[in-house]
């Protein structure tokens, strides 16, 4: 039979074995998954998309454009920036659309005939990034365009040019296509060692 002085001895290392147990921290349930890591994606530039640079359908009369314009004078050339010989050409008064991220150096609204016929737009780019800008940009137009005939050899030169060399764009390159009633015609151009990125759309031709 136990005795009094063990008994009592027994008991008090119970009651502190249960005192202890009582102030511990409860466990942490571990989470079901690690959290996931932050989005990187960024979302896409809707500048680069020229639907943007047309701010009234081909055929609209001027008095129909939702901005004021002015008439300018422009020099008139064969180069493919060139409006046509019978078109009378404005800017808008207010800021131009962003185009492939940046405010455009120009921003045409052509008319033939009093009636909405091109809309010429251009931007510089950096000479170094230039061709894979505009080899995106191209890949993103001709998506859901029909391309020209000369557009993948275009755009594949462009894009192995900076890849290879990281320099600026080759002058000349190109990416033409048409969506719906709409022909677009880009062309990377050199301008005082700057690199320009040249855009045209030009409405239905005439029946």
């Amino acid at each position: 039979m136990m005795d009094a002085s063990k008994a009592a001895a027994l008991l008090l290392a119970t009651l502190l074995a249960t005192l202890t147990a009582c102030r511990a921290p409860p466990p942490r349930a571990a989470p079901d998954r690690a959290p996931a890591p932050p989005d990187t994606h960024e979302p896409a530039d809707g500048s680069y998309d020229w639907h943007g640079l047309l701010i009234a359908p081909f055929g609209s009369v001027l008095k129909e454009i939702p901005v004021t314009l002015h008439e300018v004078l422009l020099f008139r050339d064969k180069e493919q920036s060139a409006a046509p010989e019978d078109a009378e050409c404005y800017a808008a008064d207010a800021p131009a659309p962003r185009f492939v991220g940046r405010m455009p150096e120009e921003y045409l609204l052509c008319f033939k005939h009093d009636r909405l016929s091109r809309i010429q737009a251009s931007v510089i780019l950096p000479a170094a990034e230039a061709a894979d800008l505009f080899a995106a940009a191209c890949a993103g137009w001709l998506k859901n365009a029909a391309p020209a005939a000369t557009n993948a050899a275009a755009t594949n030169a462009a894009a192995t040019n900076a890849t290879a060399t990281n320099a600026a764009a080759p002058a000349g390159a190109a990416c033409e296509g048409s969506d719906a009633d709409v022909h677009f015609s880009a062309r990377l151009e050199e301008d005082t060692d700057q690199t320009v990125l040249s855009m045209a759309l030009d409405g239905a031709l005439d029946p």
